[in-house]
């Protein structure tokens, strides 16, 4: 900016000089450079958070733990990280964006070296809180990063470029995580991520910069709201924990899972009072009061149950009750990632000429339409195609809702509030992609006790058919060779089996009912999105 433009900003309002500063300032470097690199560091978080799960039992057996006291390496990093994510927006605009995201990158790769070395439980459950502390920054401070970096006439190719971290990382996470436990150790799961911090840091301190608004809120006072932050550490723990162990313990009747639910709502309530009150609050829920804020962080919500539910129920669909191998159906998930490779940059291209409340429309209604047919196509004898086409249509409608959400989001809000808003949308994804984790546990358990009570209710020997088919069975497997009684233990046995198997395929049907009709939902709901004009800039909100 040069110095006659100095003089003139500071006599404007402050609403003005925010957006003035976002419309004259531009970065040094090529803008698609600096989005590379901190796509680079945001991609490397949210791969090793889904990298650890397939290594768990191996992590266990090192260490020697149980598997259940093992989840708690999980659990540990995603507390921390959910913590951190809403408390980013305000450590961006207090101590500087640049120097907090290479100080939760240098966090990041350094804990990921003590996780790889740690040498008991206890250790890593410490290593994994440092590390989710330092992951809990990267992803919404990238995003505000690329925000301010690029107009919003382009916006859409930067955060196509960026959705390719949250949508893809998951994807090929467990089956990276197998690859590498299976071939060297799960040590080498963290280890990776070393090369990729050293060389990330070098080039974000060359490359990133803050924008003069910025740099001006970071010369400000500090004042930090301990009581906020405290209601935050306590609610945001509490609901992780119980999310994370809900199912595993039958939640509230469960007196651990009731009262971290008490502690989780009564504190998060608290903290949305008092931080809409608060002259300078470490979380910015006045945002919530624009509709168009709360309509996208809703959908966003929605977004993270469905693309992390729709994630954990393919591969165990397909392990438990199909047989797969872990590699087979890593392959089928990776032929759904492969076709959002190819859509990512066209939705980009598509937000330079297309309202994105409109791609968002089209977006829902793909997902509604995708898990509609899931209900319809998974059963036990999908074949392997069939399968990869499924999770093609089940995973087509993610780019056009990720890409626009995190592009529409901004609209009509001023500039200062853009670390804020990144903040607030990537934990409200976060926290939906735990209770997608929740909902499909519990959906699976408690729908396949009810199928199996009303399969077995229809097995008794007054009932013709089932007589029939046990009478078959027995015969075919007597004239197999096994004695009289063996035959009949082992017709019952197989009987038994077949109704768990259904009872269970059900379940998931049922689950799919259920996104099916939450998508249709946010399909109604889209059309309320705030208008954007994709070649014009964005000015403040009045």
């Amino acid at each position: 900016m040069n110095d006659s433009a100095e003089n003139i900003l500071p006599s404007l309002p402050s609403r003005n000089l925010t957006a003035t500063s976002a419309i004259s300032w531009s970065p040094a470097h090529n803008p698609w450079l600096i989005a590379s690199v901190v796509a680079l560091s945001a991609f490397m978080e949210m791969l090793d958070a889904s990298i650890a799960n397939v290594a768990l039992p191996h992590m266990a057996g090192s260490l020697s733990t149980s598997n259940d006291q093992a989840t708690w390496i999980l659990t540990s990093y995603l507390v921390a990280n959910a913590i951190i994510l809403p408390l980013s927006g305000w450590l961006s605009n207090t101590f500087g964006r640049k120097k907090y995201f290479m100080l939760s990158l240098l966090l990041f790769t350094g804990s990921s070296i003590l996780c790889g070395i740690a040498p008991s439980l206890s250790a890593m459950i410490v290593f994994r809180v440092m590390q989710g502390a330092g992951g809990g920054g990267l992803q919404p401070v990238a995003q505000a990063i690329l925000a301010d970096t690029f107009p919003e006439s382009k916006r859409g190719q930067a955060f196509a470029l960026y959705g390719i971290t949250t949508v893809l990382a998951p994807i090929i996470g467990p089956t990276l995580g197998g690859w590498i436990t299976d071939s060297y150790s799960w040590r080498w799961i963290f280890f990776i991520n070393i090369p990729v911090g050293i060389l990330a840091l070098m080039l974000i301190q060359q490359l990133v910069e803050d924008p003069p608004y910025l740099r001006r809120l970071a010369r400000g006072l500090v004042k930090i709201d301990y009581i906020g932050i405290g209601l935050l550490t306590v609610g945001v723990a509490a609901l992780q924990v119980m999310l994370d162990k809900g199912q595993e313990d039958d939640w509230f009747g469960s007196h651990f899972i009731l009262t971290l639910a008490v502690v989780a709502a009564v504190t998060l309530v608290a903290l949305f009072f008092w931080e809409w009150y608060h002259d300078h609050p470490v979380i910015d829920v006045r945002l919530f009061k624009h509709f168009n804020f709360l309509t996208t962080n809703l959908m966003m919500f929605g977004f993270g149950v469905m693309m992390f539910g729709t994630l954990v129920m393919m591969p165990l669909y397909l392990q438990t009750l199909m047989g797969y191998t872990a590699e087979t159906a890593g392959l089928v998930l990776s032929f759904g990632g492969l076709f959002l490779l190819m859509e990512l940059p066209m939705v980009g291209r598509l937000l330079a000429r297309v309202q994105a409340r409109r791609l968002v429309t089209v977006g829902w209604a793909a997902m509604a339409v995708g898990m509609w047919v899931s209900t319809r196509q998974m059963d036990t004898l999908i074949s392997f195609d069939a399968a990869s086409w499924v999770r093609v249509l089940q995973v087509i409608g993610l780019p056009l809702l990720f890409v626009p959400l995190t592009t529409v989001v901004y609209v009509g809000l001023p500039a200062e509030k853009n670390n804020a808003i990144s903040a607030l949308i990537n934990f409200m994804r976060n926290i939906g992609m735990s209770f997608g984790t929740s909902i499909v546990t519990t959906i699976l358990a408690r729908r396949a006790q009810f199928h199996q009570q009303v399969l077995v209710s229809h097995l008794t020997p007054g009932n013709v058919y089932s007589a029939a088919a046990l009478q078959h069975l027995t015969q075919t497997l007597f004239h197999a060779g096994l004695s009289a009684s063996d035959a009949l233990n082992q017709a019952y046995a197989r009987i038994y089996r077949a109704v768990i198997v259904q009872s269970t395929s059900l379940a998931y049907i049922d689950a799919y009912h259920v996104f099916s009709v939450a998508a249709a939902v946010l399909f109604l709901l889209s059309f309320f999105l705030k208008k954007n004009e994709p070649r014009a800039p964005s000015g403040p909100m009045e």
